[in-house]
């Protein structure tokens, strides 16, 4: 599946559903992710989704986490609900944050990524390929280190000379 701009040969149709109820989101995601073979539901209300989902299963759905009265996180544990129900099929989804502490609920809403404001076209096109075929895009998680046997506090050392973190140091015991 091909969620970035421009044509290739013998590529399918891509629908994506949009939540949000900003314009200027509207605005990046379209212009980031759309195409000559890729069109768009735009939902300004996170309770409209799942009709829109029975309507025309969408390749994706990106959801900003705050849109109206029903926010991306509460959309889609309602569409995971839905699914596990058979009510709905499975629909990838790609959660827009505010910020990087918004991770914790992205992780707890089944979302295959997320993305960290503010967007660029990169990115979005990025987290919207992994995302549409079943792969984690996550920003805001720490990377594990590359070797298993890696030192953390070689790590520490190698950073400066700036002594203990909070975490380390020692404190008097009353």
């Amino acid at each position: 599946m091909r969620l970035a701009p421009g044509r290739a040969d013998n590529v399918a149709p891509v629908h994506i559903l949009l939540a949000t109820d900003a314009d200027w989101i509207v605005d990046e995601v379209t212009a980031a992710l759309g195409g000559p073979d890729t069109s768009f539901t735009v939902c300004r209300d996170g309770r409209a989704v799942a009709g829109a989902v029975r309507e025309r299963q969408p390749d994706l759905a990106v959801l900003d986490l705050q849109v109206g009265s029903m926010g991306g996180m509460a959309t889609a544990m309602a569409l995971r609900l839905d699914e596990s129900g058979g009510l709905l099929p499975h629909v990838a989804i790609l959660m827009l944050l505010d910020r990087q502490a918004d991770v914790y609920l992205a992780q707890r809403c089944g979302a295959e990524g997320w993305l960290i404001k503010p967007l660029d076209a990169l990115r979005l096109q990025r987290a919207a390929s992994a995302s549409a075929a079943g792969q984690e895009y996550r920003e805001g998680m720490p990377v594990p280190a590359t070797e298993p046997d890696a030192d953390p506090a070689a790590d520490v050392a190698a950073e400066g000379e700036l002594g203990a973190t909070a975490e380390e140091e020692p404190a008097p015991a009353g």
